[in-house]
């Protein structure tokens, strides 16, 4: 078996100890529901990126900060057990790891909510701490659980320095067209490509709408990712829908963090963008299928036979 000769893949962002409860519905404004099965799980975007992008074969460094706790300390650990180079997890002596409350439906749908503790304190001075990662990245991989400020000095490090970055932009907000300018690929859902674009997406032709519009504000690729539908890519040449994969969904919560990782890994290994999609897909579409966030990462020959 020949080996796959990849690239060096940094990500920077968040990671968190995920609360998760599963009940028949999601609870509106003011109303009690009784749940069942509680389960808790390291999650966190970036930590959960980085776990499948190591479980995926990519190699990996990941740079975050977690408090100095029985939460950090496990998902240090955790971190080297799955293959990740931990050199940049910093430790943070004032504020305690970022921890997820998450609500499962029977559907698998869910809602989250998010103290971010130490996530809120990986900061430029970090990351100056950190420049060697960069230097060694030919991709770097970021998500929106850490200062916007620190994601935006990240990525015009590494585009002065040639690196592709890839931008998950979630959770949603408005995005600088500066940092637009400094990215390779970003890959919203619906409501982040919305807030970036301007254009709100309801169909195929509004994505196309709004991805060229992203495109025109300096991003190179744009994939918007659809749910169930699958994922729109725009770029380069590029302007097709990939369909997702049919499955029974238990639990969604970080199928955006699968898909996200295994696209990094595909491009790592210089595949067509996408081909890399439909990896990802694959990928997100396995993930679905198993409760938790990190714990629902695939394996890299469970993808390849699906």
């Amino acid at each position: 078996m020949t080996k796959r000769k990849n690239k060096n893949i940094l990500v920077v962002g968040s990671s968190n100890t995920d609360m998760v409860i599963k009940t028949n519905h999601l609870p509106l404004a003011g109303e009690t529901v009784l749940g069942g099965a509680f389960f808790m799980n390291p999650g966190g975007k970036g930590a959960n990126q980085a776990v499948a992008i190591a479980r995926l074969g990519g190699q990996v460094t990941f740079i975050c900060k977690t408090g100095s706790d029985v939460f950090g300390y496990q998902s240090h650990q955790l971190f080297e057990e799955e293959g990740i180079d931990v050199s940049y997890v910093f430790s943070d002596t004032e504020s305690p790891s970022g921890v997820a409350l998450i609500t499962v439906d029977e559907n698998g749908e869910n809602c989250i909510v998010v103290a971010s503790g130490a996530n809120a304190n990986l900061k430029s001075d970090d990351i100056a701490q950190a420049e060697e990662a960069i230097d060694r990245a030919d991709f770097v991989l970021m998500q929106l659980e850490i200062p916007i400020e620190t994601v935006e000095f990240v990525a015009k490090k590494a585009a002065e320095k040639n690196k592709k970055v890839i931008l998950n932009p979630a959770p949603a907000r408005s995005l600088s067209k500066e940092l637009l300018q400094n990215l390779y690929a970003v890959t919203p859902n619906e409501t982040e490509a919305e807030l970036i674009s301007g254009i709100k997406i309801t169909d195929e032709a509004s994505a196309l709408k709004a991805a060229e519009r992203i495109v025109e504000l300096g991003v190179e690729n744009v994939i918007i990712t659809l749910g169930s539908k699958g994922a729109f890519v725009y770029g380069e040449g590029i302007c097709e829908m990939v369909s997702a994969f049919k499955v029974k969904a238990q639990d969604t919560t970080a199928a955006g963090d699968i898909f996200n990782g295994a696209l990094t890994v595909a491009l790592a290994e210089n595949r067509p963008i996408l081909d890399a999609v439909r990896f990802a897909c694959k990928a997100a579409a396995i993930s679905v299928t198993r409760i938790g966030a990190q714990s629902s990462a695939p394996y890299r020959n469970e993808v390849d036979v699906f």
